[in-house]
């Protein structure tokens, strides 16, 4: 009797089809410094030309247990573009502009129809971030993954001049803060999420979340924002000292990672309203104030820190669209003094 891989889970010529699907998308990201084809063992890139002094920024991440939105709902076509624009703002706080971007997908059984929907989404982000998508590996390991799951992980390498570089080392007493707005829980909090929604909550992916304006599906699957283009316009305009991404510890343990030692910030919370999903969080899991604040990011996505001066040139606009200012950085505080 003789064995084959295919008898062991792994169908290698169909997970060569649907690899083969997906190269169009990669190759509609490419730059013009992209040296590498779709399928080489590793993705070639030549710097950008006109850089006098350029320094290379790198960061990793994953989408976390906002994959299983996905796998409730068999909506994938999301979580590529998550997975970018998460990276892309990771790298954007030191002041770089992304290069390129290299993923890991890992699942028990590949199919088809989820890899290009996964892969769609990474293009997408890749696309709207200027961004190519060079490389990944595809990883079928039938018995290690829950059937019809996957892990969903990636690579960005930025670029930025060393003279404009953003340490947070020119911080100063009295520079204003000012937020950019979130699209949602972005890809941080959803395990408790989770739970308020559908488990205390009872409540299915298409039903509504009462008062919060859509879907469990809708809502929660929101896209993680990319905060570039309008970092790059602040820019423009003002002295940009610092920048944090509010992630997982939310605006309580984000902004103290960018902040010289001995300063503190005191944020205004009546200076934006708290969007419903949030609020109905915290009303129907019974999740006290400081809590909320360090789970989930509260509605604000960046925060800028600014001179007071520079901060007139700056456009204010509506809070749920524009950069808005919510506080200032003191050298009285003790970390984040939530007001």
């Amino acid at each position: 009797m003789s064995s084959r891989y295919k008898d062991s889970g792994v169908d290698i010529d169909a997970a060569g089809r649907a690899l083969k699907g997906i190269g169009k998308l990669v190759r509609g990201t490419f730059r013009k410094e992209v040296l590498s084809q779709v399928g080489n063992f590793g993705g070639l890139f030549t710097m950008p030309e006109g850089l006098k002094d350029p320094v290379l920024v790198s960061s990793i991440d994953g989408v976390g247990t906002k994959l299983r939105l996905a796998f409730m709902t068999g909506r994938h076509d999301t979580v590529g573009e998550d997975l970018v624009n998460h990276c892309v703002n990771d790298i954007l706080v030191q002041g770089a502009e992304p290069l390129f971007f290299l993923d890991y997908f890992g699942c028990g059984k590949l199919e088809g129809g989820v890899i290009e929907a996964v892969v769609a989404g990474l293009a997408r982000g890749c696309s709207n971030n200027g961004c190519a998508l060079i490389g990944g590996e595809t990883a079928e390991m039938p018995g290690f993954y829950t059937e019809g799951e996957y892990d969903l992980a990636g690579c960005i390498i930025g670029v930025v001049e060393r003279g404009e570089l953003i340490t947070g080392e020119r911080i100063e007493d009295g520079d204003e803060i000012w937020a950019f707005p979130s699209s949602g829980l972005h890809t941080n909090g959803y395990s408790l999420a989770r739970k308020i929604v559908l488990e205390e909550a009872g409540l299915s992916p298409g039903d509504e979340i009462p008062g919060a304006g859509g879907t469990v599906a809708d809502l929660l699957l929101a896209v993680h924002r990319s905060y570039l283009p309008e970092v790059r316009a602040m820019r423009k305009v003002a002295d940009v000292r610092g920048l944090a991404h509010i992630t997982g510890g939310g605006l309580i343990d984000n902004i103290p990672r960018v902040l010289p030692e001995g300063f503190g910030v005191v944020i205004d919370t009546s200076s934006w309203e708290t969007p419903p999903l949030f609020r109905y969080f915290a009303e129907k899991g019974g999740v006290e104030d400081l809590e909320m604040h360090r789970v989930f990011n509260m509605g604000i996505g960046m925060v800028a820190m600014v001179p007071a001066a520079d901060s007139e040139k700056v456009p204010e606009g509506d809070y749920r669209w524009k950069p808005f200012r919510i506080g200032r950085v003191s050298s009285g505080a003790d970390g984040v003094e939530l007001v």
